[in-house]
């Protein structure tokens, strides 16, 4: 029996290819004001079957063969690990001080009703969309909660981009934001418990495990990391430190994996556990950041992107229109639960559609759900195609948006840009390519 080829050379020319293209798509958004994730995203959806697949086949064929794609997978979800401990560290619940109230309730406001039209949107897509054998309830909960999510790490590096940052108007985004994504990852969780349980009572099961798991996080892990972290920052050893926190990382993601929950949803709360305002932890995290998500991350937009293929949508022109189905209802949702709630809270017209928008990117994290949903064999490559779409739309539409609505206003941020004192960007995005 012949031995199976060696994958890692058709490995190293892969690894660089993705991350250079990421790259350059990135900073080519970057130059046109986008985020540098809408890069990333777009150039993943065009190494993929939608276009390079498309035009070239023997390309994409050569540069993707079959035995190089689980170690792209892997690597890729290494990355998100990272990624997601990053989001949960730098989640900070301290922005809520004097902003709870309206902060709640926008982010509540900009879940609730995404899950509700998302649900009627489901109810009707079912018989179209969902995956031989997928379950309805399934089906619709993950669509629900997918029409529900807020990308916090690509919202930070809009408003600094935007010089809102540290504006009134930024200081509520980044608290809504930051309640939108606690409450969107344990409807996530809940739903993917759901799925993978065979009965009611499984998922419950799950269900307490998960909280059992989060509570051990809090009470038991949280503490112990503050005093060893202490120690570590009095001893100057950073080094220990990137050891033991990725090492945590794992076995967080290890155990929510075996609980049925997911791996993620462990790397994120470790994140959020793990100590804040210890200078070894923040080095950790640097060094991480450095690393992880300008070399890992990209491997996961490309795992995206092979997955998404535009031209299954192209065969049935009824596709289009479920497409701007999903889009119309996302945007209704995030943006108008958003604004609508900001509104009723005594904010302005402008500062409640500022909120609105913001709201209405979606980014990674939207990727990294999809992602689970079609492995969990939720939804299928057509409609993981248009959600995909939808993802990329609404991201690359919050940037102009903000444009058009504070249009003849200045911002703090922006006074103290042009008076040559620089508005001090928020950690998450400082050297990420989000």
């Amino acid at each position: 029996m012949a031995a199976a080829p060696d994958p890692l050379p058709d490995l190293l020319v892969a690894l660089p290819v993705v991350i250079l293209a990421c790259r350059a798509g990135a900073q080519l958004v970057r130059r046109l004001g986008q985020p540098p994730v809408v890069g990333e995203i777009a150039v993943g959806i065009l190494l993929g079957p939608s276009l390079l697949g498309l035009l070239w086949p023997g390309a994409q064929g050569w540069l993707f063969p079959p035995s190089v794609l689980p170690y792209l997978g892997v690597l890729g979800d290494v990355g998100l690990l990272a990624f997601m401990f990053l989001v949960g560290l730098e989640l900070d619940l301290g922005s809520l001080r004097g902003h709870s109230r309206t902060a709640v309730a926008v982010s509540q406001a900009s879940i609730a009703l995404p899950l509700a039209l998302g649900t009627l949107l489901a109810l009707g897509m079912y018989g179209t969309f969902a995956p031989a054998g997928a379950d309805r309830l399934s089906f619709v909960l993950f669509i629900a909660v997918s029409m529900s999510i807020t990308a916090f790490p690509v919202l930070a590096r809009i408003l600094t981009d935007r010089g809102l940052y540290r504006s009134r108007v930024g200081a509520l985004a980044m608290a809504s934001a930051a309640v939108d994504d606690v409450t969107a990852w344990c409807l996530l969780a809940a739903v993917v418990a759901v799925t993978g349980s065979s009965s009611p009572l499984g998922a419950v099961t799950t269900a307490l495990y998960a909280v059992g798991f989060a509570a051990v996080m809090v009470l038991v892990v949280r503490p112990l990391l503050a005093r060893w972290a202490a120690r570590a920052e009095r001893r100057n050893a950073e080094g220990v430190v990137l050891v033991v926190l990725f090492s945590g990382v794992c076995l967080a993601a290890c155990a929510t994996d075996g609980i049925g929950v997911h791996a993620l949803f462990g790397a994120f709360v470790f994140g959020v556990v793990a100590p804040r305002g210890n200078r070894a932890i923040e080095v950790t995290a640097t060094r991480l950041r450095a690393f992880a998500l300008p070399v890992l991350l990209p491997l996961f937009f490309v795992g995206t992107g092979l997955k998404t293929d535009v031209s299954l949508l192209a065969a049935d022109p009824r596709q289009w229109l479920w497409a701007g189905a999903v889009l119309a209802v996302a945007v209704l949702g995030k943006w108008g639960g958003g604004s609508l709630a900001a509104r009723l809270s005594g904010q302005s017209r402008r500062d409640a559609m500022t909120l609105g928008a913001l709201m209405n990117c979606r980014g990674l994290t939207e990727l990294v759900v999809l992602d689970i949903g079609l492995g969990l064999g939720v939804i299928g490559p057509q409609l993981f195609t248009i959600l995909v779409l939808m993802a990329l739309v609404t991201t690359a539409a919050t940037t102009p948006a903000l444009a058009l609505i504070r249009k003849g206003q200045t911002d703090p941020g922006r006074v103290a840009e042009t008076a040559g004192n620089e508005p001090e960007e928020p950690a998450m995005s400082s050297g990420t390519p989000l």
